[in-house]
Parts: C-alpha cells; structure tokens; sequence
C-alpha cells in the first residue's frame, strides 16, 4: 500500500467529528504508516490524547511550550520528515487560520512549517462550508497546492442536515494514497471504465443478472485516480464504493449502460469495458410480480445490446479494452472475441478457478492484444492486476504501430 513505511502527522481539531480521527489513526497504523498524532486544545475536549496515544504507539503532540516533551522544541524537524500532512476533521476556524498563516498552536505552526503535501477533511456544521468566508479560504488554500476534500452531505449533530460531515475514512485514505503516489503517467488521460453486473428486470420483484461483484472495474478506477487519470465509471449494481474523485453514473440495466457509455465516448481516450453486463433479458418483462407456485414458465429471451462491439465501431483514437470471463479454453475464446469485437485489448480469466474472478479479492488474468502480444499474469489482488492492464495499455499506445489497419 501506498502510505506503508510513510511518516504521517494527523492533526485533529475541535469538532464532534473528531472521534473519527481515531478510526482514521487506526486504518493508517493497520497500513503501516507511522503517525504522529497534533491535538489542538479544543479537540482534547471531545477525545482524550490517551487514546491516540495508544493506538499511534507515540506521545501525542498538543501544547507548542510544553517543556516535558522534546517534540515541542523540535517542531520543524518534525514538520520537515513527514511524507504528509493529513487533518481530520478540520473546522471552519482551522480553515481560517490556515489560509491567513496564523499559527498560535502547535498544529498550525506545523502547517506552516511543513513542505509534504497536505490533506485537510473539513467538518462544519450547515450553513458553513457555504459561507463567503469559508468558501474564499477553501479556494485560497486549494490555489497553494493543498488538498482540501468536499464534505459530505447528510444529517449532522446539530440535528440540521446539509453539506457538513466529515468524509468517510476510506475517502481519505483514498485521497492519502492519491496524494502520495509517486507514478502521475496517466495525467491528462481520461478513461471512460464501466463495472458490475447488470440487471434485466422479469417482473417488479425479479430480475436475471450474473456474479460480478464489480471489484476489478472499481480496482481500474482507483489504480486510474491514483496515477493521475480523469475518471468516469459506469456501474451496474455492486456493494462497492465509488473512489472519491471519479465522476460515478450508476445504472442498472444493459441498454441504461449502453446510453451512459456513448454519452461519455466522446470524451474518454482509455475505454475499458470491466462489466460483466447480462447477454439476454426478458423479450417483455412482466409489469405486476409472476405469481409463484405455477408448475412451469416460460420465459422468452432477446439478446441485450452488445456495447463493447458498438464502442470498437464508434470510437475514433480510443483505446479500448474489454474483458473475456471463461471456464474453458481461455485463450482461444478470448482471442475470438478480440478479434470479433475489434478491439486493442483483452484480459481474460478462467472464472471457474476457485479464489479468483467474480466475487474474489485477487484475480490471474492474460492479457491478449491485436497486435498478438500475449502476457500471463500470476495471481494477485485486483489492484495489482489494474496497474498491471494499465501498464500495458501505455505500453501498447506508446509502442505498438497505431497505423496497423482494422
């Protein structure tokens, strides 16, 4: 993982959201990262140092002229060998004292000592993040270079509800791992992934669809964002989260697929078709549920649309990748299917191995391009296999004869 090994300082202020700083703490510990925890005053009142103490395994830094810890004279050297500077949460007053360089507590004296890049989580209460005030110090640190994260809407402590809460922890480990990735080799490219299963409804109540769990397609998305990538997803109904920083249009059916796909075509350079989208649907899906207990139904089933082919037909400098799910004769059906659908790229897998393919956390793909280059992969986790098909389509756009005609 990104942040693994990575010296990180977390600051924490006066909010209610701070007890999701030791959630925060907890993650970046379970990664591997070394933390050192800053409270300021205000933030003591809500969570005791004790508890980041424990969890950091360091002293915690709260008063700048203390004289019982080595730290507080040491502020610098501190600020100067982290590899990132995260707040979370940050108040509207931290904002403010930020974007004006006052620094009257041990926390924004280190904001204006550090050179790391720095990532600030705001939490306010309604009414705030929109307030002239807020809004002209967000843009004012953002014009510095520092990465201040959209909070999220939802009902607040207050009792009020609006844009306000802190993001969620894997949003701003996600943001973390962006703002320390070393590899920007896909700024400026803009890839256009789609993921999931589709639904193809038969009734109200019932509906034919596949095992993808939309995993892989989500893993393309993050290794994209991570390295730089404009990012739009489409997907078919999974339990994953959207990565913070992708444009996320969710859909349901093939056809609802196919229209978001070619509303976006124009504007991806990269397509990668990771969806497992459902080959047939009911011809006409019934408009009341099909009453069970019947001794047999019959179902008749029309092909859905096959969008992969459309997009090969359609694009103009693309480079398009698709994705060949089988259970036997791996190689040659999906060398077919590259070949049929008129493709740059495809990543096969054997889904009838156990432990990889749907459902799965890691995957052993091979990936089969036009110009008849073939690499197996072995096994590993999905986002090790989204940096590898990435890896190959730069190499492929960079090398392979574009001039070769269809």
């Amino acid at each position: 993982m990104t942040v693994a090994g990575k010296e990180i300082i977390l600051g924490v202020t006066g909010s209610i959201a701070a007890y999701k700083a030791v959630y925060l703490l907890r993650e970046l510990v379970r990664l591997g990262a070394g933390v050192s925890v800053v409270l300021t005053e205000h933030a003591q009142k809500f969570v005791a140092p004790l508890t980041f103490r424990t969890l950091s395994g360091r002293p915690v830094l709260t008063d700048l002229f203390d004289p019982q810890t080595d730290a507080a004279v040491e502020h610098v050297e501190l600020a100067n060998r982290c590899h990132a500077f995260v707040v979370a949460p940050a108040t509207a007053n931290l904002l403010a004292k930020a974007a004006h360089g006052i620094a009257d507590d041990f926390l924004t004296t280190l904001l204006l000592a550090t050179r790391a890049p720095v990532l600030i989580a705001p939490a306010m209460d309604a009414g705030m993040w929109d307030h002239p005030a807020v809004v002209a110090n967000v843009a004012t640190l953002r014009a510095r270079g520092l990465t201040v994260l959209e909070p999220d809407a939802g009902e607040l402590a207050s009792g009020l509800a609006g844009k306000g809460r802190l993001p969620e922890i894997d949003a701003i480990l996600e943001a973390l791992h962006r703002l320390l990735s070393p590899l920007k080799d896909l700024a400026g490219q803009r890839l256009l992934i789609t993921a999931g299963p589709t639904r193809e409804p038969i009734d109200p109540v019932r509906y034919l669809s596949n095992r993808s769990s939309g995993k892989m397609g989500y893993a393309l998305a993050v290794a994209g964002l991570r390295r730089g990538a404009e990012v739009v997803l489409v997907s078919g109904p999974t339990s994953q989260t959207p990565p913070a920083g992708a444009v996320f249009v969710p859909v349901e059916t093939a056809e609802e697929m196919r229209e978001a796909v070619l509303q976006h075509l124009s504007w991806a350079t990269i397509v990668i078709k990771a969806a497992a989208v459902a080959d047939y649907r009911a011809r006409e899906a019934n408009n009341a549920k099909i009453k069970s207990k019947q001794e047999g139904l019959t179902l008749e089933l029309a092909a859905t649309p096959d969008i992969l082919k459309e997009i090969a037909a359609r694009k103009g400098d693309q480079f398009v990748v698709g994705f060949a799910a089988e259970t036997h004769e791996v190689k040659r059906h999906a060398m077919a299917k590259l070949e049929a659908k008129r493709i740059d790229l495809i990543v096969a897998n054997d889904v009838s191995q156990k432990g990889i393919g749907f459902e799965a956390d890691d995957n052993q793909v091979t990936l089969l391009d036009r110009w008849g280059g073939a690499i197996e992969l072995p096994r590993m986790p999905k986002l090790d296999v989204a940096n590898a098909v990435l890896d190959r389509i730069l190499a492929l756009r960079t090398a392979a004869p574009a001039k070769v005609p269809r």
